[in-house]
């Protein structure tokens, strides 16, 4: 029978270590990346704003708002309500790695526009899988105090659900990088030497992504390892 450490420092929290690992390595790499080509300015010195703003003109979507908002990196379009929202290190700037990220979440914005699936069945686990992520270890450590192995299995089918929804986020942001780069290409805000430089810096932020899902499935099978058969052994 496990305790209250849940088996913390078995063999199994090596998954622990390397998810952690990835997650950090990913972000560090983005960071760089990003700040490399925000060195970089676009021969077009056109601000994260202003990319933005054409962007969604271009594609014929007026519904959308633009907005500034504090931090680094915390980009990020709301479906909602229809914003739009621009970090300070992307709003402002006119460097090749904030025009790539600001067209990235107008890529957001053109598949919502568009009802990409992808987009409209992540957006539908968002309260499940918080729920699930939220959850999943209180839901086990009750099934452990009460001896209960169906409470154990649902706690783990609960954190299954944010893996589900890491999954599903990888095909959102790999689509929208790629009609950002369609659109930076047609449009010419980029020249076609800023393009590759805006390519890596969206995969790197896509990495983060691939981390962040890989991490959660370590996650996932640890727990899966540790109580996942303790209703043969009970």
């Amino acid at each position: 029978m496990y305790g209250f450490g849940y088996g913390l420092f078995d063999g199994t929290f090596i998954f622990v270590i390397i998810g952690l690992v990835l997650s950090l390595a990913a972000s560090a790499y983005v960071k760089h990346t990003f700040n490399k080509y925000d060195q970089v300015k676009s021969v077009n010195q056109v601000t994260g704003t202003s990319a933005a703003q054409y962007i969604l003109n271009s594609q014929g979507i007026h519904n959308v708002g633009v907005q500034q908002i504090s931090g680094d990196l915390t980009d990020n379009y709301d479906s909602r309500n229809k914003m739009l929202s621009l970090s300070q290190s992307t709003a402002r700037s006119t460097s090749v790695a904030a025009i790539g990220v600001a067209a990235h979440e107008c890529g957001h914005a053109v598949q919502d526009a568009k009802s990409y699936f992808p987009l409209r069945l992540r957006a539908s686990l968002v309260p499940v899988a918080n729920i699930g992520s939220q959850m999943a270890m209180p839901i086990i450590l009750i099934g452990l105090l009460l001896q209960t192995n169906f409470l154990i299995q649902v706690g783990l089918i609960a954190f299954s659900l944010a893996f589900l929804f890491q999954v599903v986020t990888l095909p959102v942001e790999f689509n929208a990088s790629r009609r950002a780069l369609a659109i930076l290409g047609e449009g010419g805000l980029l020249t076609p030497e800023e393009l590759p430089q805006a390519r890596k810096v969206l995969i790197a932020a896509a990495l983060t992504y691939v981390a962040a899902a890989i991490s959660t499935l370590l996650q996932l099978l640890r727990l899966v390892i540790l109580f996942g058969g303790r209703g043969r052994n009970d």
